[in-house]
């Protein structure tokens, strides 16, 4: 019997085309409720930068890639980057290559600089774009993501320099770096040992990279459309892409709507 409902937002319960959710995931959600189901987001996004939801109350953020957890207001679990790696990564800024990299803190994030890719993507997901400081006002900070721009060839070289995270890449021109340890799928494990639900009695979505591990724990992992192949090969089922109502489609399958 499923109990709980985890959603990846970008590419799946908002359309990349709209910024927004369809009216038929809105319903499905509803109906969900209606039956007792929790609803919860489980996204690379900080809670502050969840601009595309309109405002639907959900009952619980994994956020961060699983870095930070919350119910409410409250924090359930928060994991963050060790701070040696954060003054690697600064140092690397200041003798090797300036990178665009999003710091993310637990109540704020903020960037060093962006260029016209970073923008052109900023505006392609609708993201807020976060206010410019010095990379040097990380230090001493706590930081739990750094969203960084570059792609993947560059990627190994980078994580050298990060030996104590790891890269939940979704996009072929950015990753979200996260503290190794953290994924959607610690976020919703911690979710549920709030809420005292198995992971049998879970039903996920995502389409991206970083949702693999939250669809494989799942006891329903159910890929988008829209979804990239290896991530269909880790889920249970596929379902329509988010703009021909993948989400109530799914539900509808498994017999939940």
């Amino acid at each position: 019997m499923i109990k709980a409902a985890f959603f990846d937002i970008d590419g799946t319960l908002v359309s990349f085309k709209t910024h927004r959710m369809p009216e038929s995931t809105k319903r499905a959600l509803n109906r969900l409720r209606e039956k007792g189901i929790l609803l919860f987001v489980s996204s690379g996004r900080h809670k502050s930068s969840m601009n595309n939801l309109d405002d639907y109350p959900f009952d619980g953020y994994v956020t961060l890639n699983g870095g930070i957890c919350w119910v409410g207001d409250e924090i359930i679990y928060k994991h963050s980057i060790p701070e040696h790696n954060i003054e690697s990564l600064i140092r690397y800024m200041e003798t090797v290559e300036r990178i665009p990299c999003v710091f993310v803190e637990e109540r704020e994030s903020w960037m060093n600089y962006k260029d016209e890719t970073v923008s052109e993507i900023f505006r392609l997901l609708n993201f807020p774009e976060p206010p410019f400081k010095s990379p040097n006002e990380a230090i001493g900070k706590t930081i739990y993501q750094l969203l960084a721009f570059f792609g993947k060839d560059k990627e190994k070289e980078l994580m050298k320099v990060l030996p104590d995270c790891e890269p939940t890449r979704w996009n072929p021109l950015f990753t979200d770096i996260v503290p190794k340890g953290s994924s959607k799928r610690v976020g919703i494990m911690k979710m549920s040992d709030y809420f005292g639900i198995s992971e049998k009695e879970i039903i996920a979505f995502g389409d991206g990279g970083n949702d693999i591990q939250m669809l494989e724990y799942a006891g329903l992992g159910i890929a988008m459309g829209n979804a990239a192949e290896e991530v269909k090969q880790s889920a249970d089922y596929v379902t329509s892409d988010v703009d021909e109502d993948g989400i109530a489609k799914a539900l509808i399958h498994f017999g939940l709507l």
